[in-house]
């Protein structure tokens, strides 16, 4: 029973180990996704890009069509250093997609203002739900089908909007996406330190996603309720 006992804890402590090295990985590697996700927004901005803005549902099913071609590329090269080469692409272009609802922001009087308190909100999400995740260890699992259907009615109703454009419900699918996406950054932070996740590429995937659906609605709400127009 003696060895039996020493190996079981030598097994705890080495995935304990692997956990906290995927934690670790993931972090630094989603911190060094924010900085091509910054220049694409930057040179989006300079150059006023406008993804097909004459018509919102083809950019919208082609934004998801190259979105998800990232994603399964990502996917296939988790394992290897040619993931981390797509993942930093791909948040490029999530940078640049995002220059367009910056311009937007800008073109309020009190933009700046609004994008700060969109960033800095969606920072208080992540570290406050991330710090819960990894200091209780507590195992969220139970939340991912509630949330992965969440998150179909979001995209589902965000589509509808295109043609509807009703602002209320352009207000509605944002406050919705930030509960939902918030929640997703607890249950994907959970995944890693529980060792549901063990790859730290697929992992960064996963919570970058989550923080950029947090920030852009939230920025979304703000523009709504607080936006200055000049």
């Amino acid at each position: 029973m003696q060895p039996q006992y020493q190996m079981s804890a030598q097994q705890t402590a080495t995935l304990s180990l692997q956990q906290n090295r995927v934690l670790r990985n993931t972090f630094m590697l989603l911190a060094l996704t924010m900085l091509p996700t910054v220049v694409g927004a930057l040179v989006g901005v300079q150059l006023q890009f406008s993804f097909l803005a004459g018509s919102p549902l083809l950019s919208f099913l082609l934004f998801l069509a190259i979105a998800f071609g990232f994603m399964w590329g990502i996917e296939r090269t988790k394992n290897s250093g040619m993931g981390v080469v797509l993942l930093l692409a791909f948040t490029f272009f999530m940078g640049l997609m995002l220059s367009r609802i910056l311009q937007v922001a800008l073109g309020f009087s009190n933009g700046g203002s609004l994008i700060a308190m969109a960033a800095g909100g969606t920072g208080v999400i992540f570290f406050s739900l991330a710090g819960i995740a990894t200091v209780t260890k507590k195992d969220f699992s139970f939340m991912g089908k509630f949330l992965f259907i969440g998150m179909i009615v979001v995209l589902l109703a965000a589509v509808a909007n295109i043609f509807f454009q009703i602002p209320a419900l352009s207000l509605t699918i944002s406050a919705i996406a930030v509960m939902v996406f918030s929640a997703y950054i607890l249950y994907d932070i959970s995944r890693i330190v529980t060792g549901g996740e063990d790859n730290y590429i697929s992992a960064t995937l996963a919570v970058y996603l989550d923080i950029y659906n947090v920030f852009v609605s939230l920025l979304n709400l703000l523009m709504a309720l607080s936006g200055d127009r000049d």
